[in-house]
């Protein structure tokens, strides 16, 4: 069977939650209309060519509506992950690291994953739950995500980091149960949800509303960092940063294949960024620049242009100069 599919009806769907048994179901919700659509299928082929043993399902949401309304689907894109025919998580939104971070976390194990396929040993949990506390500078370990959460102490946590503009990342403990119940006795902390800084224990909901309370909690986690900041951040990070689908390695569309060819023939230094791994970015570019298209090359700092501009500066001799910010 192959691993992109469409459900084009209720019992197409049900066929191909079963024909996947325990193995990853990850089911698109989408709208042929809808661009952001467009772009997590995009996503979603790429990573069907990585993980072979899990199955990618696109689903237009208002021609199955039974389908939709029995997962309370309300809007596009939502994704669904299923094993053994039961959703196990979920993903409200065009957020492709996320996306990626989620399959790469649930394919793994039960049903032809990595480590069930003998590709891998498994790893030490310790190990593993020392990676995840470490996985950001802040890191919160709740049930559900910060879209959905599944009690009504993740949801007040949740509600104060929004609050107090917190930067994290989570991990649903009713995803694994490894994680969940190695994780209370690595930490000598019996419930949920639990806050880490830079790998070390905050504390749960009670602690987290303390912090909250006297001020202290935006001087101890990381603030959120705003978009316009970051990507100036990045468009700075060399002084020629050029804006593409995949890298200098493998790039993933036709347009940005060319404009590989001839930054490389300028012999100009550069560095590149994949927005297919970041849609906050690849969104907010569009926005920032007034540039509605990729590729787009900066030099410190400035938008030169996308893969026309390009052309012409090769063809007219300038490319090498303009690269240097000699003109």
């Amino acid at each position: 069977m192959a691993n992109l599919v469409e459900a084009t009806s209720s019992q197409k769907f049900e066929d191909l939650l079963s024909k996947a048994g325990k193995c990853l179901s990850v089911v698109h919700f989408q709208a042929s209309w809808a661009p952001q659509c467009a772009q997590m299928n995009e996503v979603m082929a790429e990573l069907a060519k990585e993980h072979t043993h899990t199955t990618f399902v696109k689903l237009e949401a208002e021609s199955v509506p039974e389908v939709s309304e029995k997962y309370e689907v309300t809007s596009v894109p939502t994704i669904l992950f299923f094993k053994s025919g039961q959703k196990v998580d979920r993903l409200d939104g065009a957020h492709a690291p996320e996306l990626t971070k989620k399959v790469q976390r649930l394919s793994v194990g039960a049903g032809g994953g990595p480590e069930a396929q003998g590709e891998a040993p498994q790893e030490d949990l310790n190990t593993r739950l020392k990676k995840l506390m470490n996985a950001a500078p802040c890191m919160l370990f709740m049930k559900g995500s910060p879209q959905e959460p599944r009690c009504g102490f993740s949801r007040q946590i949740v509600q104060i980091m929004k609050e107090n503009n917190i930067q994290y990342s989570s991990f649903d403990i009713l995803s694994d149960e490894d994680v969940r119940q190695g994780l209370k006795t690595l930490s000598n902390w019996p419930t949920y949800p639990q806050v880490y800084v830079n790998g070390e224990l905050m504390g749960g909901l009670d602690i987290i509303k303390e912090l909250a309370e006297s001020g202290e909690l935006e001087n101890t986690c990381p603030k959120t960092v705003s978009l316009e900041h970051r990507l100036k951040s990045i468009i700075n990070r060399s002084p020629v940063m050029l804006f593409m689908k995949g890298n200098k390695e493998a790039a993933k569309c036709g347009f940005s294949r060319q404009i590989l060819e001839l930054m490389n023939s300028s012999g100009v230094e550069y560095s590149t960024f994949d927005i297919l791994q970041d849609e906050e970015v690849r969104q907010g570019l569009k926005t920032y620049s007034n540039w509605p298209t990729y590729p787009q090359v900066y030099v410190k700092g400035e938008l030169i242009g996308g893969l026309d501009i390009i052309k012409e500066l090769n063809e007219t001799g300038d490319l090498t100069s303009v690269l240097n910010g000699e003109s």
